[in-house]
């Protein structure tokens, strides 16, 4: 099992950052893939970003290219996500996922998650 700690999460004016963290536990070295997914109110939950925990290697959604960023600190166990010129559109609640295969994942057919953090962007 791995289980996963979302922080960071706030209030925020549009055009502003915040930085999430989410720090792994348990048997973490069994997951290949670390990400963010969000869902907002009403919606369903949806792809963010993801890392590739052996290279770095990014992916992310459409609506968050060049704004947003993810980031691996191996020696903590964490990923973040910068969130930089945030939209009122970015309002939800952002989840941290781990997984072994990153297709799967990115559907949401497995993996591991968290609680989600609450992040509220103002006009």
């Amino acid at each position: 099992q791995v289980q996963l700690l979302e922080s960071g999460g706030g209030l925020v004016q549009a055009g502003g950052s915040l930085r999430l963290s989410c720090a792994a536990s348990g048997r973490a070295e069994s997951t290949y893939f670390m990400g963010w997914f969000r869902q907002a109110p009403g919606k369903t939950r949806e792809f963010v970003a993801t890392i590739r925990l052996s290279d770095r290697s990014t992916s992310y959604a459409d609506s968050v290219l060049g704004r947003f960023s993810v980031s691996r600190d191996a020696a903590k166990n964490s990923i973040y996500l910068q969130m930089n010129s945030l939209k009122p559109d970015d309002t939800a609640v952002y989840y941290c996922a781990a997984g072994q295969d990153w297709g799967a994942l990115v559907r949401q057919i497995s993996g591991y998650w968290g609680q989600g953090t609450q992040v509220t962007v103002t006009v």
